[in-house]
Formats: C-alpha cells, structure tokens, sequence
C-alpha cells in the first residue's frame, strides 16, 4: 500500500493524479508544514527530510522528490505503461525527461516565477526562454514529450504548465494550450483531484 503524504494544492496533488492512472492502492495521509509566509513547522508524521510534499512510503520505503517518485511508482505499477521499463528503448529518453523536469525546468520556472535571475555559471541551469522552444518542438511532432503515448513525464510537465498558463510566467502558445487539456481532461485527473482535500 501506497501512502502519499500531501498537502491539498501543492505539488503533491499530482501524484493523485499519477496513483489514479496507474491503478495502485494508496492512502493519503494530509500533513502540515512550513507556509509560503514562513509560519508553521515541520510536520513529524511527514518522512520528507525538510517537511515537504510530495513524499510516498510504500510499506515503510520512503521515496521523495517529485522526479523519483514517479520513476519508482512507474516501475513498481508497470501495467499502465505510465513508465518506459528497463530494457524498453524509451528508457533513456523517459529518464532523461525525469531529470530533465527536476534539474533543469523548474529551477528555470521558479526563478522566473521569483524574478531572479538564473546564474549563468551554474551548470544545468538555463532560463525559461531557452527550456519552452525545446518543449514547444517535441509538442509540435506528437501529442505527448515522449511521443504518442502519455507517460509521467505529462504528469510532471503537464500539471506545472496548468498550474502557470493563465499567468505571464508560460510564454502563450496554442500548442501549450491544447497539450495542458490533454493533459487535465483525463479521467484520472479528475478523480484525483477529487481526492485532493483528502
């Protein structure tokens, strides 16, 4: 049994979203933390080493991090092929893409969304403006980041590009557009999101 440790509105919501399409028995457990405002502490029920969500425990394995919690969950449920599994020539690109999210988009998400610049020394690092022509191309050649099927990866990307669509932060694109409601109108989104107060 899964248990998701979340927070109603956070990141942690997607996984709802990824439980659901990959059909695992999951438990949510609601904790606390630190607020946006500084208020609040670490919530000792949360295994997160700094009290943030998303944090999984599958039968007392703890896996956190976004980026790892869907590669783990997509090898541990393979029957929906929500994941490329070892062997399998997506394999590469599917890992790629995972990594890709955690390094490399949202550092270039957030530091727009801050009004920070991103230093240009950092390896990895690179701004908004040079990661969407590159995610914008592969959405104009197929439905998906990996190609026909959806996978994870459209978990990770497709939740953070609803979540910023409608602000200045996401560059207005039909392609964006029509791939955020591919993504949002699944069945499984809405079940999930369903369960997103707990």
């Amino acid at each position: 049994m899964i248990t998701l440790y979340h927070r109603p509105k956070t990141r942690s919501s997607r996984f709802l979203f990824l439980l659901e399409e990959l059909a695992a028995p999951y438990q949510v457990q609601i904790v606390g933390g630190r607020n946006r405002d500084g208020s609040g502490d670490k919530d000792p029920h949360n295994p997160h080493p700094h009290g943030k969500v998303p944090a999984i425990s599958d039968d007392g394995v703890v896996v956190f991090e976004s980026a790892a919690i869907a590669l783990y969950l997509t090898d541990r449920f393979p029957q929906n092929h929500l994941g490329a599994q070892i062997g399998d020539p997506q394999r590469g690109p599917y890992l790629s893409w995972l990594a890709y999210y955690a390094g490399v988009f949202e550092p270039s998400v957030m530091s727009k969304f801050m009004k920070t610049d991103v230093p240009r020394v950092t390896a990895g690092w690179v701004v908004l403006d040079e990661v969407m022509p590159e995610i914008l191309a592969r959405l104009a050649r197929a439905p998906y980041l990996l190609g026909e099927n959806f996978t994870a990866v459209d978990v990770l990307f497709g939740t953070s590009f609803a979540l910023f669509l409608s602000s200045d932060i996401m560059p207005r694109s039909p392609l964006l557009s029509a791939y955020v409601q591919r993504v949002v109108s699944r069945p499984a989104f809405a079940r999930g999101m369903a369960r997103d107060e707990g």
